[in-house]
């Protein structure tokens, strides 16, 4: 198959930079895309980053219970440079101090998001017995205010929960691997410029047609019998016949293009593409269809015809739709009963 060179298209910055380039508020909102990609058992994502947040940006609940029961932390940290030990630390005693206040339970896994990490976080995070004992030490001498105010029992119990803490709970996140797990989620579509990517070849029809062809296959099978009576009107004389055969393998040719590109529309974009290419072609083709023919193959023909100059509703999908495409959505319209070629009651 020849292909022409490929598509050119305006430079856009990468997910990464754009990222890179959010406002904590987006970031925050970024994250709150990404987490279901992560866990199918969540039963709700909430963003709660603000004032009063108690150090709770992204709380993922595994329970109806909420903040009571077992729930994951996602701590959004968007600034200029890397996201250090020091600052952290810091977000790691207002956890504590949340769960000796009740505000929360201590959550099952908290989630450092950033674009970048220093080096001394990372290496904290990868040690977490050692880092405890690192936290610890810097607790019993720190001046940060969310501990310093708290009442010495208070502060006491701050100091317990934390020896008590596996610190393997904390952990970073890298933005690449965040960034394909955004991917799978509905909003990647909405929120980065599409990328170009490589459909598919076409699927071939089979020699045998496969049932969920029938009721496409048994309209055509209609125009033909209606336009050439008992010299077309089963698939064994539809195969014979010099006119009526070779339509009958251009149209499963274009039905299965489109079955190829609905597909592909399925594996590389959120749910809805293709349903809108079939809608845009509907709405224009039922009006052709409801004009009056003499025959359903005429019908049929002007409706193809009309099928190829729709102006498609511009979508991530619309740039991989072909000519043939758009005749076999014809089919797959016809194959869901939204249109029908001969008129009730013609040859059968």
């Amino acid at each position: 198959m020849l292909q022409g060179p490929a598509m050119q298209f305006p430079y856009m910055p990468s997910p990464k930079k754009l990222v890179f380039g959010y406002d904590p508020d987006e970031f925050e909102e970024f994250v709150k895309e990404w987490v279901p990609a992560l866990q199918s058992e969540y039963v709700r994502v909430e963003r709660q980053g603000g004032s009063g947040d108690h150090g709770i940006d992204v709380a993922a609940y595994r329970s109806a219970q909420g903040l009571e029961g077992p729930w994951d932390n996602y701590q959004c940290k968007r600034y200029k440079s890397a996201l250090n030990w020091s600052t952290a630390a810091g977000e790691i005693r207002k956890m504590f101090v949340g769960v000796v206040l009740g505000h929360f339970v201590l959550p099952t896994q908290y989630v450092f998001v950033a674009p970048a990490f220093a080096r001394n976080l990372r290496t904290a995070l990868a040690k977490p017995a050692q880092t405890r004992t690192k936290f610890l030490e810097e607790l019993a001498e720190t001046s940060d205010e969310v501990v310093t105010r708290l009442t010495a029992d208070q502060q006491q119990e701050v100091t317990q929960l934390a020896k008590q803490t596996d610190f393997s709970m904390f952990v970073p996140v890298d933005m690449d691997l965040m960034l394909e797990q955004h991917k799978t989620t509905p909003h990647w579509a909405t929120r980065f410029p599409d990328e170009q990517r490589e459909r598919p070849a076409v699927m071939l029809p089979p020699d045998d047609h496969n049932p969920e062809e029938a009721q496409y296959v048994q309209q055509l099978i209609r125009v033909y019998a209606e336009r050439w009576k008992a010299d077309a009107d089963t698939l064994e004389l539809i195969a014979q016949h010099p006119t009526a055969g070779a339509h009958m393998r251009r149209q499963r040719e274009a039905f299965y293009s489109a079955e190829s590109l609905k597909r592909f529309a399925r594996d590389a974009y959120p749910d809805g593409h293709f349903n809108a290419v079939m809608d845009d072609v509907h709405a224009h083709a039922v009006e052709v269809a409801d004009k009056r023919f003499e025959l359903g193959w005429d019908r049929l023909q002007a409706v193809l015809e009309a099928a190829g100059v729709v102006a498609l509703t511009e979508t991530v999908l619309t740039r991989y739709v072909r000519p043939l495409d758009r005749k076999g959505v014809c089919h797959h319209l016809a194959n869901d009963g939204r249109l029908k070629w001969c008129e009730e009651g013609g040859a059968a």
